[in-house]
């Protein structure tokens, strides 16, 4: 009888690993021919090497600048290159797509330079994608291109892009973590949908800095996290700096938070809430320089339903140098919101507002802290304003403390004392 012989995971194992090193020399034969001081493209190369790796599931990238156009990556593959020193560099078009692909790693590879009108890197309709530690430079539009997608990204670098860093739309999970973003022409990160529905993106730990508006607009760009017509994603824990207009901007959204996030020196709108959101969570934030701190805003097309509580925001600016319409105020919301335990520093104008005209309704101002600031609490008295509820404040005003307003003017100084003239505010 033939004897069973026991087979442990370590010996497995280490097939595996011996095999590993037998199908790869194809591929590295491939690597071989490419010349890292080349000028010429190399794109053919590179496509031999991926495909012949294919069936081994790694590729190592040797350290270089290769021109390349046009690459396609498969599943089931991991690709990797010399930290910050294997770099695939563009010819006037894309360098590389990922098109219905799943399982596949990218990491320690930089991509730069022109890729014309297209971006950088594209994904679409592809799933369990992870790049890691990668490097995008210098592109004329788009960095990097996701489509209907379901990513990792995850400690890349990004600068110098002429539009977005990452432009998200329909993703299907998006997981955007500890990724530097630095100098590009109108947007950080994009959460975008073509229509309003579930998205669950989420964006932690990253630090956007100096992000222009080079195509122009009233708040299209200029932003450092803008999402749109996407529900449900987490905005959490980043650091960004210098937006030219915001920090983080929701444009119709349902279900989004927003929470620990540091937003410094804001041309406009530090963290807006705009346009039909529904059910925004604002909370834990520190703004501290922008035109407007925190607005939450648009009822008269459905913009509702928010809680804007534990934030600090500090140091408004007296107006916008690129959107002359905002004034500043440093906390402001409309319709169905609680403002609650935050604490508001040096505005030159209203502290915390409560309403625009007729369009104030159930708004909540409570065991908030205001100092060094014009006017701490400005409630509209327009006709056809809503309810709103006053109490547990701290207020320590220039000129104000509690002040009923006609959208920017002062039309009653001391509304604590004429509340019975305003059936709509109520003071606790």
């Amino acid at each position: 009888m033939r004897q069973s012989i026991p087979v442990h995971r370590r010996h497995v194992l280490a097939g595996l690993s011996g095999l590993a090193l037998i199908l790869p020399q194809s591929a590295q034969a491939q690597l071989a021919i490419l010349d890292p001081q080349s000028a010429a493209d190399q794109s053919i190369v590179l496509q031999d090497a991926i495909h012949a790796a294919s069936g081994s599931g790694r590729l190592s990238l040797p350290a270089g600048r290769f021109r390349a156009s046009g690459l396609r990556f498969p599943s089931n593959l991991l690709i990797e290159g010399v930290p910050g020193a294997t770099w695939l560099v563009g010819m006037g078009r894309s360098i590389g797509a990922i098109t219905a692909q799943s399982d596949l790693v990218l990491r320690d590879i930089g991509f730069a330079g022109d890729s014309g009108s297209e971006p950088l890197l594209s994904i679409e309709s592809s799933s369990g994608i992870t790049l890691e530690r990668c490097l995008f430079r210098d592109s004329p539009g788009i960095a990097l291109n996701l489509l209907a997608s379901a990513a990792t990204l995850r400690d890349c670098d990004f600068a110098g892009h002429g539009d977005a860093a990452i432009h998200a739309l329909d993703s299907v999970g998006l997981l955007v973590a500890s990724n530097r973003i630095a100098k590009c022409g109108n947007a950080g990160i994009r959460i975008w949908r073509q229509e309003s529905g579930l998205d669950g993106s989420i964006v932690v730990n990253n630090r956007i800095s100096a992000t222009d508006w080079r195509d122009g607009g009233n708040g299209q760009n200029g932003n450092g996290i803008n999402v749109y017509l996407a529900d449900e994603v987490i905005v959490a824990d980043n650091h960004i700096s210098d937006s030219a207009f915001t920090a983080i901007r929701l444009n119709t959204t349902r279900n989004t938070q927003v929470t620990g996030n540091q937003c410094r020196s804001s041309g406009e709108v530090a963290i807006f809430s705009e346009f039909g959101f529904s059910g925004s969570i604002i909370a834990q934030n520190v703004v501290d320089t922008a035109a407007t701190g925190i607005s939450i805003t648009n009822m008269d097309v459905g913009g509702a339903l928010a809680v804007c509580s534990g934030n600090i925001v500090r140091n408004i600016t007296p107006s916008s140098a690129v959107n002359p319409d905002t004034i500043p105020l440093g906390i402001f919301a409309e319709a169905d919101t609680a403002i609650t335990g935050n604490v508001v520093e040096n505005v030159p104008g209203v502290a915390i507002g409560a309403g625009w005209g007729p369009y104030l309704r159930n708004v909540v101002i409570a065991d908030n802290v205001v100092t060094a600031s014009d006017i701490g609490i400005g409630v509209s008295l327009a006709d056809g304003a809503g309810g709103v509820t006053i109490g547990g404040n701290r207020i320590d005003a220039r000129q104000h403390g509690l002040a009923g307003m006609l959208w920017t003017e002062v039309a009653e100084p001391d509304l604590a004392s004429a509340t019975e003239r305003y059936p709509h505010v109520t003071l606790l």
